[in-house]
């Protein structure tokens, strides 16, 4: 049997001693990332916040949209719905008021005990008056017929009508469960741009969401002036430029509406007149006007006509991005008055700072 030989421990020096330092350093921060601690958020530079702030701001208002377009279709299934029960009510009432005439006429037959036509004659002391009581037996029967046969159809109806009120509350319900999860959408990515901007120092953040210093306002209709903060990429933020005049008188009043409400912030789902988001604008704008259009932009690009880039006219209608989620009215020179996002009001802003999709003149 060969003797096992009892090796000798070595000492580490130079080289080898390094080495397990090393491994012993590494596996140390290998078990901290593990363990969670230790772990520093990256440093993001301000320009790639903007980026990823710019990024969920376009993401938000695409679920913005879809909230909106959302909120219309639960609103007129509700709509719907109410009718359905307007009208159920007002046949409800109908059929009340046969089923009583039915049942007077049914209790008059009782009184009468049905005796047969012959012996009434014989008994009548009016032979001539039976005659033309049964005539007009005759014909009250013809009318009662008549009356039982609308029994039927208003009660075939109220059958119809319920069975269509249950279908549409299933819808309405439907819609409020979408316009839910679209408004979850919609706060999550708000919440996460919040928290992003959060990182930044005031001056970064002011740079973040401007990116330049206010432009002097434009001089409006009537010769006054409107505040015009300047958006990010805008060029010559220092010169003032009169708004180009619109080809109609709907057109104008559009813009006008539109140049009132500079500075008014945004507000995801608002209509006005106080705050918008940004296809809320647009729809208040030619409210005031006396156009209504849709409330969604991937709507209303097919409210109007299609215009190319080349034939803007103040008063036209610009898209941005792919999925056609943000509009601004084309206000001539290369600009449109948009309501950007959250952290921007309602602004005058160069129509290339966003993706071009498309324009539609519906004035």
């Amino acid at each position: 049997m060969a003797a096992h030989r009892k090796l000798r421990a070595r000492s580490l020096s130079g080289n080898t001693a390094r080495t397990a330092a090393t491994l012993a350093l590494a596996g140390a921060a290998t078990a901290t990332a593990f363990d969670g601690t230790g772990h520093a958020e990256p440093q993001l530079t301000t320009a790639q916040v903007k980026a990823q702030v710019d990024r969920l701001y376009q993401e938000a208002e695409t679920a913005t949209e879809k909230y909106n377009g959302a909120r219309e279709k639960a609103s007129a299934a509700q709509h719907r719905l109410n009718t359905l029960r307007d009208e159920t009510a007002r046949r409800q009432d109908r059929l009340n008021t046969a089923r009583g005439a039915l049942g007077a006429f049914a209790a008059a037959q009782y009184r009468d005990g049905a005796i047969a036509p012959s012996w009434q004659l014989a008994l009548s002391s009016s032979p001539d008056r039976y005659l033309d009581d049964a005539a007009f037996a005759e014909r009250a029967g013809h009318r009662q017929a008549q009356q039982v046969s609308r029994v039927r159809a208003e009660l075939r109806e109220m059958a119809r009508l319920r069975g269509a009120a249950l279908v549409q509350a299933k819808s309405v319900r439907s819609r409020q469960a979408e316009l839910k999860r679209q408004k979850d959408a919609v706060t999550a990515k708000l919440k996460q741009a919040r928290q992003l901007l959060t990182r930044l120092t005031p001056p970064e953040r002011a740079k973040a969401t401007t990116g330049a210093p206010a432009a002097p306002a434009p001089v409006g209709a009537g010769g006054r002036s409107a505040p015009t903060p300047a958006t990010f990429g805008e060029a010559s933020p220092g010169r003032a430029t009169a708004p180009a005049p619109a080809p109609t008188s709907r057109a104008s009043a559009a813009v006008a509406y539109a140049y009132r409400k500079l500075g008014s912030p945004y507000v995801w789902g608002a209509t006005g007149p106080d705050a918008f988001d940004c296809s809320g604008l647009i729809q208040a704008a030619y409210r005031s006007a006396g156009i209504s259009l849709p409330r969604t932009t991937y709507a209303q690009i097919n409210a109007g006509r299609r215009v190319s880039r080349s034939q803007l006219q103040p008063g036209d209608l610009v898209f941005f991005y792919s999925g056609i989620s943000h509009v601004g009215i084309y206000v001539g020179n290369g600009r449109m008055i948009h309501a950007p996002n959250p952290s921007a009001p309602v602004r005058v802003a160069p129509i290339d700072q966003m993706p071009f999709a498309g324009a539609t003149r519906v004035a």
